[in-house]
């Protein structure tokens, strides 16, 4: 076997090193220069842009080039673009020839595929040297890169004159608009800048760039790509002049945007949102509207979130009302993702949860009095009380003190739990820290995870069918507002044992029951009415107003109030968020109403007067539909049977009346001071018969009871008008008409009240004891605290 000649092995050596050289010349990114980031809407529509960390407007790489452009652009700088390897030997003799007659450089013979790789080598120098090596890049490329792609990389690194890079920043920035809208003056126009960036200066040159693109007008029509008539009025276009701002219709949602991007990597700079633009607008219109009359009442921000139910994904996202000019409103904040107080707008998730594991049923009556508990003492909004009051109607009025007292059965640890499950990121203390003011707006949450938590109940109501009514954790997640994402799916068998679709159906029922602002209990006859499931929220000190509403597809949240936290009179939410809540609404395609229940519930007889699952003595028996665990909630507590004379006027007992006469009948009985409050404002309720005269009283059980102070309260009484501290008033309840009771204030009598129970007194600053004792000797006696300054 023969060996192979040196020279040829010497040969062989340098092609393979020529071949390695020439395969590695080529960087493996060609760009690594700072983009702004970009957000489209579903449609592809630019919502927002920042600008690139060098300070150039720069939109990240665009593979899709608008063929105006690509016919432009090879029209002017490289006519044979899809034939040459990516040197156009025509072209450079023909430029070479002419610059060396001209004995300077006249003509350029720069391929786009040429200038794509000395844009990317930022080389300024112009040399043969340098014409060599970007020759030879430029053919590497070729062989890599489709010419599709090539043009793409050209049309995002062009320079376009001033910070203005690629053409997706120029024609936004020049024109306003998306390059595929641009008409053939304006691309033209475009298409001569990077040849010569500097034309575009406004007030300067304009003459030559009017020239420039007028004369490839001319070739377009020359090479037939448009025709005469599109040729006279492309040249009639103005030219670009002051670079324009771009759309600033989400900047709130670009900052979320940003930050997740620089902690989650894989993220594109450029992308394509939920968002629907048209939506988008009127949000923004609408917040705009109600804000031009919250801010003469001091309230500077609002923000609203709209979602898809069935999805998840964000459909409107305002994070704030954006006025840059005015620091002090501090547009800049993203409301929606900052922790607030949400005042009651958890309640819904509490009755639901009672609903489902069968502690109460959908009308059980709940105490409404004046409560203490642990030194917490919490008031109805209007600081007023019904004694007790239907579980529904309690929610649908947002009452405080059944929330409270429900919550304290449930067990606030249990709710806290339960808050996380479904997806509330915010509560990073212990359960022990916010106990019963949890349920009140105790612990402070974002709207981002409120909106997808009553996305989440109404997502579990759509799929009731499919899941045999029961709650999924699949179906409590995150909102979404990125295209590319998708929501993460969890194991079919991950069940809420908490909550049931049939609970949250009463719930919403409930909620869908309450009167909307504005329109005096004719909210009914609403023009664009359509059920909707709504709670409002306000905060302590009036810092925070929410209102959010649900229907089968559509979520909608709503803030208002000040981000540095100054709270105002009047900022309430069914006042100022609810309206905006429902004007957004309308807005919203209309939807039929969610399913009634088909799984997991039961039919039930429940005491008619109150709602409790019947007992023996309850006269009026409903059977209705309930959760499927109504069968082992509480019989009705409030229901015994009395004995009457033969006259049914008065009590009897064995005493003094004959078994045999006697009249047994069922009678409803409050607590003494749940009967206090009730019997205001309901006039049809009646109180115990009294005993006959002369029949021993052997009534067992409370007769009276002291409403107020509760035991160990703290109470501030502050100054009148004179100087002269106020009075305190103390209250009482006895359920025999016509009783005395007797009041001592530290072992010192102080007065009688008869029938109506409330005494004035001024205790000096200190503990007292307050004793009670009506005529039949009953007493009770509590100790509170008169406080010399209020805290």
């Amino acid at each position: 076997m023969s060996k192979i000649p040196l020279k040829i092995k010497f040969f062989f050596l340098i092609a393979v090193g020529l071949y390695t050289w020439f395969y590695f010349c080529l960087p493996s990114k060609l760009f690594n220069a700072p983009t702004s980031f970009v957000i489209e809407d579903k449609d592809g529509n630019l919502l927002n842009a920042s600008i690139a960390a060098d300070g150039q407007w720069r939109f990240p790489y665009d593979e899709n080039v608008p063929d105006k452009f690509i016919k432009c652009i090879t029209t002017f700088e490289d006519k044979r673009f899809y034939s040459h390897p990516g040197v156009d030997i025509i072209a450079f003799s023909r430029a070479t020839l002419r610059n060396v007659r001209s004995k300077e450089v006249v003509q350029g013979g720069s391929t786009l595929t040429m200038q794509v790789i000395r844009l990317s080598r930022h080389e300024t120098k112009r040399n043969i040297w340098e014409k060599i090596i970007e020759s030879i890049q430029s053919v590497r490329l070729e062989c890599s890169y489709s010419k599709k792609q090539i043009m793409a990389l050209y049309a995002s690194e062009a320079p376009f004159g001033s910070n203005v890079v690629g053409l997706d920043a120029a024609s936004w920035r020049y024109f306003g608009r998306s390059p595929e809208k641009l008409s053939w003056g304006e691309m033209a126009s475009l298409a001569v800048l990077p040849n010569a960036p500097a034309l575009v200066h406004p007030g300067k040159n304009r003459q030559v760039l009017l020239k420039k693109r007028n004369a490839l007008l001319d070739k377009l029509l020359t090479n037939k790509i448009i025709d005469q008539s599109t040729c006279y009025l492309s040249k009639l276009e103005p030219l670009p002049g002051e670079p324009v701002s771009l759309p600033q219709l989400a900047p709130h949602l670009l900052q979320r945007f940003k930050q997740e991007a620089q902690v989650n990597k894989s993220l594109p700079s450029r992308s394509k949102t939920t968002i629907d633009i048209n939506l988008q607008k009127n949000v923004i219109d609408i917040l705009n509207q109600h804000h031009n009359v919250l801010k003469g009442n001091g309230i500077n921000n609002a923000c609203a979130l709209v979602l898809d139910v069935e999805t998840g994904n964000v459909l409107a996202y305002v994070g704030n009302i954006y006025d840059t000019k005015n620091a002090e409103l501090e547009s800049d904040v993203d409301v929606i993702k900052a922790p607030r107080s949400p005042g009651s707008a958890l309640k819904p998730i509490l009755y639901a949860a009672m609903f489902s594991d069968g502690m109460i049923l959908p009308n059980s009556l709940v105490p409404d009095i004046p409560t203490q508990i642990g030194g917490y003492a919490p008031q109805n909004f209007d600081l007023g009380y019904d004694g007790a009051v239907p579980a529904s109607i309690a929610l649908a009025r947002s009452l405080n003190i059944p929330a409270v007292k429900l919550l304290q059965r449930y067990k606030y640890q249990r709710f806290y739990d339960l808050l996380k499950q479904l997806g509330i990121t915010t509560l990073n203390k212990p359960a022990d820290n916010y106990g019963l003011s949890l349920i009140l707006g105790g612990g402070e949450i974002t709207m981002w995870d409120l909106a997808g938590i009553y996305a989440g109940m109404a997502r579990t109501l759509n799929h009731q069918k499919k899941n045999n009514g029961v709650a999924l954790k699949e179906d409590f997640h995150a909102p979404n507002y990125l295209v590319s994402n998708k929501p993460i799916k969890k194991s079919a068998d991950d069940v809420i044992n908490s909550l049931d679709a049939t609970s949250i159906w009463f719930a919403f029922q409930a909620m869908e029951e309450v009167m909307r602002p504005g329109e005096e209990g004719l909210w009914q006859e609403f023009s664009s009415s359509q059920q909707i499931a709504w709670k409002t929220g306000t905060s302590f000190g009036f810092r925070d107003a929410w209102a959010i509403g649900v229907t089968p597809k559509y979520v909608v949240a709503v803030w208002a109030g000040n981000t540095d936290g100054e709270g105002r009179a009047g900022l309430i939410g069914v006042q100022t968020s609810a309206p905006i809540m429902f004007d957004i609404f309308r807005e919203l395609p209309s939807s039929k109403w969610f399913s009634k229940p088909a799984n997991n519930f039961a039919f039930i007889p429940v005491c008619r007067e109150s709602g409790f699952r019947a007992n023996i003595d309850c006269p009026d028996v409903d059977t209705i539909m309930v959760p499927k665990n109504g069968y082992r909630s509480p019989l009705c507590p409030y229901h015994k049977l009395i004995h009457l004379d033969p006259t049914g006027i008065y009590r009897v007992n064995e005493s003094c009346e004959s078994p045999s006469n006697m009249i047994h009948k069922s009678w409803f009985v409050l607590t003494p001071a749940m009967e206090w409050y009730y019997k205001q404002k309901n006039h049809d309720y009646k109180p115990l018969p009294s005993f006959k005269p002369g029949c021993e009283f052997a009534e067992t059980g409370k007769q009276m009871e002291l409403i107020y102070p509760v035991q160990g309260a703290k109470i501030y009484v502050p100054l009148e008008i004179d100087g002269k501290r106020g009075k305190t008033i103390f209250t009482a309840a006895n359920r025999k008409p016509g009783s005395k009771i007797f009041w001592h204030l530290d072992d010192e009598y102080i007065g009688t009240t008869i029938n109506f129970h409330q005494m004035a007194a001024s205790p000096s600053p200190g503990k007292h004891l307050l004793t009670i004792v009506d005529e039949n000797g009953e007493s009770i006696s509590r100790e509170f605290e008169i406080l010399e300054k209020e805290k």
